[in-house]
């Protein structure tokens, strides 16, 4: 069970410990997306689409080429480009085919080609090799019209999404101030209420009950809505709320990154939080190291208002201000100050020893200085 710094569990509102990495993307799902950024077409090895990619990053096989295979890892997608295909055109063609042979017996999840004016054209020979040894192996070969650098941008973006690190959490996530608050705390203590009221103050909406979180890179958590909840809310008395509906769509977001993890208290003790906002917490989430604020509910507190606060403050200390921190130092400035005004340094003796340096003659005047000296009269 993750916890806070407190040490307490569930019932203080701590995250579950499940974390769902997913085991990895099918070939044919990534063809069949629209949201990849680059048009991709499958040109040979159809029966193995069922292939799963598990990992982000794309790799480039130059070297593997030229037969130095160390480093290759079948789970990413390797990608071949203008050097790599005019390197395989330019082979005898008993060594192209020899060269592709060895390459696809990697198991490879897949290969993409970026097309151009000099790759994969019509009557290639490295065209053909190639789309042979991906049916003889089964391996996915897809082609981009795309040059790599840009191919691969848009993969990355895509893989990142699609195979990052995913949890699970019960709380509620609002965008206020684009401050992302995950509001989380025991069942009833009233986070549906608290976004209801922020969303009627102009804040927007972002996911009731269920919060889906995944890792994006580098070091940042998202939370989005269940995609059977999203823009959905719940209140007691009142029941099923489409935020939606109900106020417009500049209500409700689709997703936000997370900067703050609140913890809803409930009869909360005085050491349960803090006074002075010197004590900084954080919610270890996907990994990532979250501020995390405890603050305790009770009747007639306006919690909207607080949250916002919290929004604001926030944005404060992202800009390098600490307002806990600022009001201490000059405390400990003052008492500093006092200090030695109350104790003051010792006066040197009249007579200085002979080892002590000669007195420093004082500095003369800011007005006198300059001026000739003063006649006698």
């Amino acid at each position: 069970m993750a916890e806070g710094r407190d040490g307490k569990g569930a019932s203080r509102g701590a995250l579950p410990p499940a974390e769902i990495k997913p085991e990895g993307l099918r070939v044919a799902d990534l063809l069949s997306d629209d949201g990849v950024g680059v048009p991709l077409t499958l040109a040979g090895g159809e029966d193995g689409v069922d292939r799963l990619v598990r990992a982000s990053r794309i790799q480039k096989s130059g070297l593997a080429l030229a037969g130095h295979f160390h480093g290759i890892e079948p789970g990413r997608i390797q990608i071949l480009g203008v050097t790599e295909m005019t390197y395989l055109d330019k082979l005898r063609r008993e060594r192209c085919e020899a060269t592709v042979r060895r390459y696809f017996a990697l198991d490879l999840c897949a290969v993409v080609v970026s097309e151009s004016d000099q790759t994969m054209r019509q009557g290639s020979m490295a065209r053909e090799v190639l789309i042979d040894a991906a049916d003889e192996s089964d391996t996915p070969l897809i082609v981009s019209p795309e040059r790599s650098s840009r191919t691969i941008l848009a993969l990355h973006g895509y893989l990142d999404e699609r195979l990052a690190p995913r949890q699970r959490v019960h709380g509620v996530l609002v965008d206020v101030f684009e401050i992302g608050l995950l509001m989380l705390g025991p069942s009833g203590i009233g986070k549906s209420e608290v976004a209801l009221e922020l969303v009627m103050r102009g804040h927007r909406l972002v996911a009731d009950d269920v919060v889906e979180c995944h890792y994006r890179p580098p070091g940042m958590v998202f939370g989005a809505a269940a995609d059977l909840l999203r823009h959905h809310l719940e209140v007691r008395g009142l029941g099923i709320l489409n935020i939606k509906n109900l106020f417009g769509v500049t209500a409700v977001r689709d997703r936000k990154r997370i900067d703050v993890v609140v913890r809803l208290l409930e009869h909360a003790g005085e050491g349960d939080y803090d006074r002075l906002g010197l004590d900084q917490r954080h919610q270890r989430l996907l990994g990532v190291e979250v501020p995390q604020l405890d603050i305790p509910v009770r009747p007639g507190r306006d919690m909207a208002s607080i949250l916002e606060i919290a929004a604001r403050n926030e944005l404060l200390k992202q800009a390098g201000h600490h307002p806990g921190a600022e009001l201490v130092s000059r405390i400990e400035g003052s008492m500093r100050g006092r200090s030695e005004s109350e104790f003051p340094a010792p006066m040197p003796s009249a007579k200085p020893s002979a080892s002590a340096p000669a007195p420093v003659t004082a500095r003369p005047p800011e007005s006198s200085v300059g001026l000739p000296p003063r006649k006698k009269k």
